[in-house]
């Protein structure tokens, strides 16, 4: 059984398969190129100015977002890499997508990249937030309920304190 944390921030990555032969002339603002296969077939990946987008290979013109249910095949190839995590994908549930588990996930397309948030992720930020005293996202009233709590705790380690040294009289 894997971690609680690790299943929350788990990476879900396309399922990809082995491309095709292509040959392919790179431009010289391409900082980047990635040629993968997925189940909506042939994709080029080119990073350019600090940014993904994806072309069509044979044109190299920008690729279009397919459709809703070509993405959901897309996501449920993908999910499939994970039954216990992401169970199966709920339909008419789209932008962001939603699995029978109850995690949601969001596709970049020009990355070609999956992000997945469930409820596990929300609760392990919740606790990361209330740790690092970011009670309410108000700076000011998060510094004055920190310190409240603060010495709420050293009142009780003094009143503590006491009644352990009267009991020892």
């Amino acid at each position: 059984m894997r971690l609680a944390y690790e299943q929350a921030y788990s990476v879900l990555s396309a399922k990809t398969y082995a491309a095709d032969e292509f040959n392919i002339s790179a431009q010289p603002q391409w900082q980047e190129i990635r040629l993968l296969k997925t189940v909506l077939g042939q994709h080029l990946l080119v990073k350019e100015e600090g940014r993904w987008q994806q072309l069509d290979p044979d044109s190299l013109e920008a690729r279009a977002t397919p459709s809703e249910a070509d993405l959901a095949s897309f996501v449920e190839d993908a999910i499939s890499q994970d039954i216990l995590r992401y169970g199966e994908l709920l339909s008419g549930e789209y932008y962001p997508f939603r699995t029978s588990t109850g995690v949601t996930i969001t596709v970049n397309w020009d990355s070609l990249s999956l992000y997945q948030q469930g409820a596990d992720t929300w609760w392990i930020d919740r606790i990361y937030s209330i740790h690092y005293l970011q009670w309410t996202g108000i700076a000011l009233v998060d510094i004055v309920l920190g310190m409240a709590g603060l010495f709420l705790l050293l009142l009780m380690a003094i009143t503590g304190s006491a009644i352990l040294l009267r009991r020892a009289e």
